[in-house]
């Protein structure tokens, strides 16, 4: 049995969705628990009502709407991905995996299909990270990796804790946060945010894992003085030492494996000014492989780097590990629903890693997990020039419809 979905409904909900937070430049401003995600959550809550499903909130602003299996103490499928997005992001990242995920749902209603497995789908609170770190937070929560206390804590750039803003959107919720029952798989279909599936004429992306990856904050102590007056040999100039640390950074990849990236992504420099020699520099770095020593490899040459280049500048400094992200493998059998499902509708698909970190990385340690790729034109992503055309939208989200479908086990006659 497989399943076609609506192309028509697939683009009009994605461009429904889109219309909330939407931006100038055709882009998304919806960060995590803003008025903006409240408005979106409040949007799928309903489409989800409408098409039967039982919605429930977690402790974390998890969102999970389920349509009956029937049997149902059978473990249930889970099929989703999140709908915040960076600050002026595109309207595909995280967003895409939802509707699709819904448009399976109503498809399986259209047709009078039943599965076996009930089907969940969820909308992950605050997977971008990019308001209140880390990314993949909820997910991370449900799963485990995070203490939900620890998370509440959290704030953003204006000081606002987490747990305030979700209360004050809300979507608080009464379950805990954490999985209620054992589940059987979870499919997420995502945006590639990258070229390879373009360069070779790929038409979707069959994930077979995800890079693991380290974040790091780096902080370096000077000391402010007059350009002018103070000369060379009697500085101490952090912004000199973190110019050092960022080139050291960039060459990086080089020394360790074919696909290994490293980038230092935000630079704050205090007192910023003109004339006075840089006091303190505070800087992030991120380093992705999909081999754990590789990344212990990275981090440890990065911390060297950072070593050296202090001492040369004589000004002390700090390391603060702020995330750690494992690489993952996923097993077989969602995969190959996956790779099913392509060859099945007669696509061109392409066995690839993923170079970003996807909730999947999390729900990987629930239970089996997989991942379908559509293609980023461009290779481009958080951005407000992130393109995927609606062709390529359709063709991925009928792979997530069949595999899924695959995987919650229609009822034949």
């Amino acid at each position: 049995m497989h399943v076609d979905i609506d192309r028509d409904r697939l683009v009009e909900t994605m461009e429904t969705q889109a219309a909330i937070g939407g931006t100038e430049g055709g882009g998304l401003h919806r960060l995590a628990l803003s008025d903006a995600d409240r408005e979106v959550r409040d949007w799928f809550v309903d489409c989800a009502r409408d098409a039967g499903l039982d919605v429930r909130v977690d402790a974390f602003g998890n969102i999970f709407a389920r349509r009956a299996g029937s049997a149902p103490d059978a473990e249930p499928i889970l099929v989703g991905s999140h709908l915040d997005s960076q600050p002026y992001g595109g309207i595909y990242d995280g967003a895409l995996g939802v509707v699709a995920a819904l448009e399976f749902v109503r498809s399986l209603n259209d047709r009078a299909i039943e599965t076996r497995r009930p089907v969940e789908i969820v909308n992950w609170t605050n997977e971008e990270g990019s308001r209140f770190p880390p990314a993949m937070q909820g997910s991370g929560v449900w799963a485990g990796a995070h203490d939900i206390e620890d998370e509440y804590e959290k704030t953003d750039a204006d000081g606002t804790r987490l747990l305030d803003e979700l209360e004050r959107i809300g979507y608080r919720g009464d379950e805990p946060a954490e999985p209620r029952e054992p589940y059987h798989a979870y499919l997420e279909l995502h945006p590639e945010q990258g070229p390879f599936l373009e360069e070779t004429g790929a038409e979707v992306g069959i994930v077979t894992g995800i890079v693991g990856l380290r974040w790091a904050e780096i902080t370096l102590h000077g000391q402010a003085n007059h350009t002018g007056t103070t000369p060379m040999d009697y500085r101490e100039d952090a912004l000199v030492a973190a110019s050092d640390i960022v080139t050291a950074i960039r060459r990086l990849s080089g020394t360790l494996g074919d696909r290994t990236v490293a980038t230092v992504g935000s630079l704050i420099v205090h007192p910023n000014s003109v004339n006075v020699v840089p006091e303190t520099v505070t800087f992030t770095t991120d380093i992705r492989d999909s081999d754990e020593a590789v990344l212990d490899e990275g981090v440890a040459q990065m911390e060297a780097e950072v070593a050296a280049a202090a001492d040369r500048e004589g000004v002390a400094y700090e390391i603060e590990h702020t995330m750690a992200s494992p690489a993952v493998d996923f097993p077989d059998r969602p995969v190959e629903a996956v790779a099913d499902a392509v060859d099945h509708l007669g696509y061109d698909g392409r066995r690839m890693v993923s170079g970003a970190g996807h909730d999947a990385t999390h729900a990987a340690a629930v239970c089996d997990a997989g991942m379908v790729f559509a293609v980023s034109e461009g290779g481009k992503s958080h951005t407000e020039d992130e393109f995927t055309s609606w062709a390529d939208c359709y063709r991925s989200s009928n792979v997530l419809a069949n595999a899924a479908l695959d995987l919650a086990e229609p009822i034949v006659d």
